[in-house]
């Protein structure tokens, strides 16, 4: 990914369209060997989760354009490569294998971040039900030992709707429900990145299982 990490860094540098435009053959090197990377991902993540589905990489990339209309930030460009490959496309609000590269911190991650009230309202309600499966999951050895603790953005308070005695309580307080893994520089420019993602795909795989079971989108 040596391409890819080089011209983002470069970007961070000079996020204006007129070194965009005078550098656009550099950028679609580095999108190609982002999109190779995405797609060989993909391949392996369909071994121990089918649910993703046949999925052509650019659907899974995010655009580099940032949306600057409500932004005080009129910066034009994203400075990352993003990919989430997720059942039901990047919209349908499942959860995924998301795949950052970042000068200042690439990582894979997976689950859902910050979704909608009523998507949140179901895995909640599956955390409450099934506690145990989840706890089981996320607080397994290699599981925690490889990601650590979710993601640490909670209410201060119950979620109304559910018990306060709950035994489980915090849980529910959670506003998304995911982990990530960081890979430093050597690891993102090295040979062995195939692996180290899919490993943490691998690891991730029975919290987006138990996620997606919660909307109904596996079974």
């Amino acid at each position: 990914m040596k391409k890819s990490l080089s011209f983002i860094s470069d970007l961070k540098n000079n996020n204006h369209k007129e070194w965009f435009h005078a550098n656009r053959s550099r950028y679609d090197e580095a999108r190609n060997e982002f999109l190779v990377f995405v797609e060989t991902l993909i391949n392996e993540i369909q071994v121990f989760d089918p649910s993703v589905g046949p999925v052509q990489p650019k659907s899974t990339v995010f655009r580099i354009n940032r949306d600057i209309r409500f932004s005080k930030d009129k910066s034009p460009y994203k400075t990352n490569f993003g990919a989430f490959i997720v059942p039901g496309g990047k919209k349908s609000g499942n959860a995924g294998y998301y795949f950052h590269l970042d000068p200042d911190g690439s990582f894979a991650g997976g689950g859902v971040y910050q979704p909608m009230p009523d998507i949140l309202k179901k895995i909640r309600n599956e955390i409450y039900e099934n506690a145990e499966e989840f706890k089981r999951i996320t607080e397994g050895k290699e599981f925690y030992d490889y990601f650590g603790d979710m993601y640490d953005d909670r209410l201060k308070t119950p979620p109304k709707g559910f018990p306060k005695d709950f035994e489980h309580i915090d849980l529910l307080k959670y506003k998304s429900y995911i982990v990530s893994r960081s890979f430093d520089t050597d690891t993102v420019t090295g040979e062995s990145l195939v692996e180290e993602t899919v490993k943490a795909f691998r690891l991730m795989y029975p919290l987006n299982k138990f996620i997606n079971y919660a909307l109904g989108s596996q079974e």
